[in-house]
């Protein structure tokens, strides 16, 4: 009875995770294809393939382990103009009298294949890297966070199986990222994790595998809440849900295997297209490690301990607290970012900080045993440099004493090679300045007297400012007599601290260092001349309900780059992120396999696929379909639409026959000209605004639950959003994307999300 009963429970159990992740036998031979991937070969082989259909592998290649990249290059161009050589042949109709090759390229294909599927096939040539070094490693590093996940999922309501999904976006490396600006396990971009995540210059929960984890299973959900389907909702983790609801009406079915097969999407390329059977292959693999590697040794689960940290402190400060090294620290605590450990900035107050069970007895205890001498009140302040006109990264950089990249990463640059005259940038570092601590706050004795050390354009005038003591108190104070004979490196008594945490904006007199590269013209953003009227309605009073910091559309060009290459030059790099276009090595060859410049190629479409899948929790459609049209969404106004297109507002009141002052609607479609910006630049471009807008809402707010709300009689909706519920417009309609907002009637369910201001972000 007891087996019978456990067969029960196990067959019904496979029928529910069948109906979750449905497998449609069309596509089971993908699933194969992957599996293979994953076990067959490692980084130093892989596969010749038809991009399309993945059961036809020409050619398996393993390197050898010393081979260059050029020999490797060379052998993968070779194998392509051998196999696109006897396709071509085979197109011709050539069934008779075949060599060895040609008939084993044949017999890839079905007895009834057309001249005419041989002859594209030529065209459609795909390099795949093998994985199985990665994927064995990802199962050793899973033991020591899959409990944790598994219990993530549960609570989430999100398929258990979803714990193999980190295999395919980064082998369950914590470390990775992607080209694309993808971090963490679960590789999320900054606009989606932002939805579920604090990410600044100071904490970026991305990069700790527990905090992602978590916001990883409330993407999915929220990805099924929209779709419905939890095979598009997988999809989406990497085309984003406007992409898959344009899927879903392209095709006019929710089946997966129709949508691979047959959706056409120009931003679902094949990284989009094989997500959803490389995570059923993932699955697979992971259930039967054993099989495909024999014995494992995975990491043993972690134990921990969490536990807010009261104020702002030192990474030191910590360290010693609990007797532990900033490296073990730092090993648990991911998520502080390079500011925080070079102690320009404090860990802030609030931080969940984790540290390892058996390593640190009492931590509780020490925690409050931190002595008020050590506990800061505020944050270090921002140092700011604002953007004159002629300036560019690389000579504010040159002039500061700091890299480009940390720059470009401290910013979050989509470009070092476009900024704006007025454009505030954050630097490296603190200038020394201090916040009070608890102990000086309560008038407490503070210990030894508060020191600086001098940085490079420091000056005695200038550190005296910044701590509000006198020049010559405190050359007194260090027993300096000349004032202009101080250098880097010195730590002088200033005794006084920064009680305040407003940016500490930089000296204006320091002398500029010259520019070494070219000079990026200075871009003015303005707004449309005309027609600018908001489409929802105008924002309420101050304090009534939370609103996205007003952005300007972009009036620069977006960058645009194409990233083709055969082989990657970065073996380590993962690939795949959260809302990105990819998936682990997974690399298009071209017609003629070359090794492209991606900095010099010009192909928008990428980038826009990157940028939108940025939007990755965002159901709202922002392309432009084939007719010309674009659906209207909140936030946007006729003013924004002529900005990025270059023309002028009463043009497009001309084309969709609009009154003077007629406002447009949301939800509504529009008819545009691209007479002097293409499709492709206007879609980067308002997506550009759309993301940049979301992420200014999503760094004041956290998003932590969702109200059903039935609609009664006499009730608005822009009302219940903005007065009742506190909501943005433009947030409402995401989480309800099929709904009319000027068409809501009694008894209609309405979802509402909660927001909660980020705790963080008032104190740094």
């Amino acid at each position: 009875m007891g087996l019978l009963m456990g067969c029960v429970i196990t067959c019904l159990s496979g029928d529910l995770v069948a109906q979750q992740l449905p497998r449609p036998p069309e596509i089971e031979p993908d699933i194969r294809f992957w599996t293979r991937v994953y076990t067959e070969v490692d980084t130093d082989g892989g596969f010749i393939h038809d991009d399309r259909y993945l059961d036809v592998v020409y050619r398996t290649m393993d390197f050898d382990e010393d081979a260059s990249q050029r020999s490797r290059q060379n052998e993968v161009d070779a194998a392509f103009e051998s196999i696109r050589g006897t396709l071509a042949t085979l197109a011709g109709g050539k069934r008779e009298n075949l060599t060895p090759e040609e008939r084993r390229v044949l017999s890839l294909w079905p007895e009834d294949v057309s001249n005419q599927t041989l002859a594209s096939a030529a065209d459609r040539l795909r390099w795949q890297r093998g994985q199985s070094n990665r994927f064995r490693a990802g199962l050793v590093r899973a033991g020591r966070w899959k409990p944790y996940i598994h219990e993530v999922l549960r609570e989430e309501g999100v398929p258990i199986e979803l714990v193999a999904l980190p295999h395919v976006e980064s082998s369950f490396d914590p470390t990775a990222y992607s080209r694309a600006g993808a971090a963490g396990m679960w590789q999320f971009t900054r606009s989606t994790g932002l939805r579920y995540m604090r990410i600044d210059h100071i904490v970026d929960d991305r990069r700790d595998p527990f905090f992602s984890t978590v916001a990883a299973a409330r993407l999915l959900r929220d990805n099924y809440e929209v779709l419905q389907n939890w095979a598009l909702a997988i999809t989406a983790y990497n085309h984003g849900q406007a992409g898959m609801r344009n899927a879903v009406r392209s095709t006019g079915t929710d089946r997966i295997e129709v949508i691979l097969r047959e959706y056409n999407g120009r931003l679902f390329g094949f990284a989009s297209r094989n997500f959803y059977v490389a995570f059923l292959a993932a699955v697979d693999v992971d259930a039967n490690a054993e099989e495909y590697f024999g014995p494992l040794d995975p990491d043993p689960e972690a134990d921990t301990l969490v536990m807010n940290v009261p104020d702002f402190v030192t990474v030191s400060t910590l360290a010693d607290a609990f007797d532990v090294s900033h490296g073990l620290l730092r090993s648990w605590n991911p998520a502080l970012t390079s500011a925080v450990w070079s102690e320009d900035k404090f860990v802030p107050s609030g931080f969940r900080l984790r540290v390892p069970a058996d390593a640190v007895p009492d931590a509780a205890g020490r925690m409050a045993g931190i002595p008020a001498t050590l506990r800061y009140t505020a944050q270090r302040p921002d140092v700011l440099h604002r953007v004159q006109r002629g300036e560019t990264i690389s000579g504010i950089a040159t002039r500061y004493r700091v890299s480009q990249n940390a720059l470009v990463d401290l910013n979050n640059l989509r470009s070092r090679n476009f900024i704006r005259e007025g454009q505030e940038l954050r630097l490296p570092g603190s200038n020394g300045a201090r916040p009070i601590t608890l102990a000086q706050r309560d008038g407490l004795p503070s210990g030894d007297g508060d020191t600086y050390i001098v940085r490079a354009g420091d000056s005695i005038d200038r550190i005296a400012r910044m701590f509000g003591v006198g020049a010559e108190d405190l050359l007194a104070r260090n027993a300096i007599a000349d004032a202009d004979r101080i250098y880097i490196g010195q730590e002088l008594i200033v005794g006084g601290v920064v009680e305040e945490t407003a940016p500490v904006a930089v000296d204006p007199a320091l002398p500029a260092a010259p520019d070494l590269a070219l000079s990026v013209a200075a871009v003015v953003e303005e707004g449309s001349a005309t027609d600018d009227e908001p489409i929802a309605a105008a924002p309420p009073a101050e304090g009534a309900s939370p609103t996205a910091a007003t952005a300007q559309p972009p009036s620069g060009e977006p960058e645009m780059q194409q990233e083709r290459v055969v082989l990657a030059e970065a073996p380590e790099e993962p690939a795949a992120a959260a809302g990105s276009e990819s998936v682990p090595q997974a690399i298009t060859v071209a017609r003629a396999p070359a090794m492209a410049d991606p900095e010099s190629a010009d192909d928008a479409v990428n980038v826009l696929a990157s940028d939108q899948a940025e939007l990755a929790a965002d159901p709202s459609d922002y392309l432009v379909r084939a007719d010309g049209t674009i659906e209207v969404q909140a936030q946007e106004t006729l003013g924004h639409y002529a900005d990025w297109l270059e023309i002028r507002t009463q043009r497009l009141r001309d084309i969709n026959g609009m009154p003077f002052r007629e406002p447009v609607v949301i939800g509504r479609r529009l008819s545009l000209e691209f007479s002097v910006v293409s499709r492709d630049e206007f879609e980067a471009r308002r997506v550009a605004y759309q993301r940049d807008t979301q992420e200014a809402f999503f760094q004041a707010y956290d998003v932590t639950g969702v109200r059903h709300h039935v609609v009664q009689p006499g009730e608005s909706l822009w009302e219940l959003a903005l007065q009742d519920f506190r909501v943005p417009v433009w947030l409402v309609r995401q989480y309800n994307p099929d709904l009319d907002l000027d068409r809501v009637s009694p008894d209609m369910v309405v979802n509402f999300p909660v927001l909660r201001p980020k705790g963080a972000i008032d104190a740094g």
